[in-house]
Formats: structure tokens, sequence, C-alpha cells
């Protein structure tokens, strides 16, 4: 028996691109950077977590976060996306579709976004089912992730 959609996403997935798309045009661009760091995680209990940054970001100038100055937490803002909450995948319509219980960004919270959602090899695409203003061009977003392995991570 196949595995439904639902039953192929349950597990951890690291980011390997996040495209932005220019519909008009095609253009491509990279709103995270071109080595963009994330993660996906889709659990069997129909909730998820997602966390995309931009591997380039800058250190506070002090070591806890609350010592930080406005200026590094809007260039910080701006560098990460974070969100968690339930998620709902239609197996026949190749949809995903992340309900954001939380987020970094507020506008977001309660919302539920659609994804269509596609495997190719052992990557899961996930493109955003709504195109969106961005600079004042209508784009879409692609993203490219891969089950997550050793990330081999130093824990002090």
């Amino acid at each position: 028996m196949e595995n439904t959609l639902f039953d192929k996403l349950i597990g951890t997935w690291t980011l390997v691109e996040l495209v932005e798309v220019t519909l008009e045009s095609g253009d491509i661009s990279y709103p995270m950077g071109e080595t963009p760091k994330g993660l996906i995680i889709y659990n069997s209990d129909g909730y998820m977590s997602a966390q995309i940054m931009n591997a380039d970001r800058k250190n506070f100038s002090e070591e806890h976060w609350t010592g930080a100055t406005a200026e590094e937490y809007i260039q910080e803002g701006s560098t990460y996306l974070a969100y968690s909450g339930p998620f709902a995948a239609n197996h026949n319509e190749q949809t995903l579709s992340h309900t954001m219980y939380i987020s970094l960004f507020p506008n977001w919270t309660g919302q539920t976004q659609n994804r269509n959602i596609h495997f190719e090899n052992e990557y899961l695409i996930l493109e955003s089912g709504k195109p969106f203003l961005s600079e004042g061009k209508v784009v879409i977003h692609k993203l490219k992730w891969k089950r997550a392995e050793n990330l081999n991570l130093k824990i002090d």
C-alpha cells in the first residue's frame, strides 16, 4: 500500500534552497541568501514547525538577547522566519496547508497558508500556493528540502 502524502512528510527536513520567482519575468532572487539554513518538522500528531534564516546573520553586540539594540532586531528580524501550528495534507490534490498558531511575523498568526507539494528524488519541494507582492513584484516562493541527517552539531 502506498504511503499517503501525510505519511511521506513525517520527520525533519533541512532547507537546501529558497528562491523567490517573479511571475511576470521568471527572474529568481534569494530572499534569505544563496545558502539559507532551515528546518521544517512534521509530526504525526498533525503539528509542524518551520525555522528559516539567512546563514550570514550577524551576532548581537550583547551576549544576551535582551541587550540587543533596535537596529539589531530590525536587521535580524528581516533575516529570520519562524512559525508553528497544525498542518493538513491533501493526497489527491498534492497540496499542504500550514496554520500558523504562532509566528515571528505577527500578521501570519491564525492564518492558514496553502502550499503546492511534490517530491523530486530525495527532495521535498514546497511552493507558495498563492502569489504575493514582494518589493513591488508578484512572486511565489519555491523551497527545496532534504530529509535531515546528522547535522554534526557541536554541543558544549
